[in-house]
């Protein structure tokens, strides 16, 4: 068989230069790649900002804080609640006051005050639905709804956490014996305020949340409560205790008798009169 001669193929190499200029290239090739989608699917992933609502807050600081939050008209959030479709009790009357659960929200370009009340209130039903505090609000016949009232008497309440089954226990202990609750965060509710002073013609207004005329629980709750008040609310600590009184920073009394009490006042009066002749404030009535 015969065979043409056929000359070597040449073979092109590339420079120092051409190998760089196609690895760039090729670079550029996938960043466009990799850019194509994201331009297409829309804009980059928003990093959402947090939105803190602390325990103890009232309706309307949870309201003023989301306005503020989201940059809306005073009052845009407060409007909202009649709109919100908010899954609250029939015993709330569609007021939202206790179940706008204290946590830390996300809020986004696109977050509405629907859409975080609709949040705080699904949280707050979680909570009252654990099994821990469903049960235990049962076991004292208690609805959720009493169960996040007297949660939020006692968020107002205890000084701090260790006190909290505590007051629990006085207000149980009241209701049994068809005591009214005299409680000064419900006074302070019903005046729109919080202090410590409340004087004898405060105890005297007329109002549904006058604990001290009128027996039983208020008749909403008074600010959110967090769910260690409500884990309290259910699970007293054990106690005879009726009365108590923060008579300084970190010292809370709980006493069983009203004279032990009126001994305690009259140490917190004592002292509130001492801090008012050195700083001009008047101390409040004896109670």
């Amino acid at each position: 068989m015969r065979h043409e001669y056929l000359p070597p193929q040449r073979r092109s190499r590339l420079t120092r230069r051409g190998r760089l200029a196609l690895f760039l290239g090729t670079l550029l090739a996938i960043g466009a790649a990799v850019l194509i989608p994201i331009l297409r699917g829309g804009e980059v992933p928003e990093t959402p900002r947090r939105l803190l609502i602390p325990e103890g807050w009232r309706a309307p600081q949870v309201y003023a804080a989301v306005d503020r939050e989201l940059k809306l008209p005073p009052g845009s959030t407060k409007a909202a609640v009649a709109t919100a479709g908010l899954a609250l009790p029939a015993e709330a009357k569609g007021n939202p006051e206790g179940y706008l659960f204290p946590a830390t929200y996300p809020v986004t370009s696109k977050s509405t005050p629907a859409a975080l009340l609709t949040h705080m209130v699904r949280t707050a039903n979680e909570k009252l639905a654990t099994r821990a505090v469903a049960d235990g609000g049962k076991a004292h016949g208690m609805t959720p709804y009493q169960t996040a009232t007297l949660a939020s008497v006692i968020e107002a309440e205890a000084e701090d956490r260790a006190d909290m089954g505590k007051v629990a226990r006085v207000v149980h202990n009241r209701l049994a014996k068809s005591m009214p609750l005299q409680m000064d965060s419900t006074i302070n509710y019903a005046l729109n305020r919080s202090t410590v002073d409340t004087k004898l013609s405060d105890t005297r207004i007329d109002s549904p949340f006058n604990t001290y005329e009128r027996q039983g629980l208020p008749p909403t709750p008074i600010d959110s409560p967090g769910l260690e008040a409500m884990a309290a609310a259910v699970a007293p600590t054990p106690g005879d205790w009726l009365y108590f009184v923060t008579v300084k920073p970190g010292d809370t009394r709980f006493s069983a008798t009203y004279e032990e009490h009126k001994r305690h006042v009259a140490e917190f009066n004592r002292l509130r009169a001492s801090a008012g002749a050195r700083t001009g404030q008047a101390g409040p009535a004896a109670k």
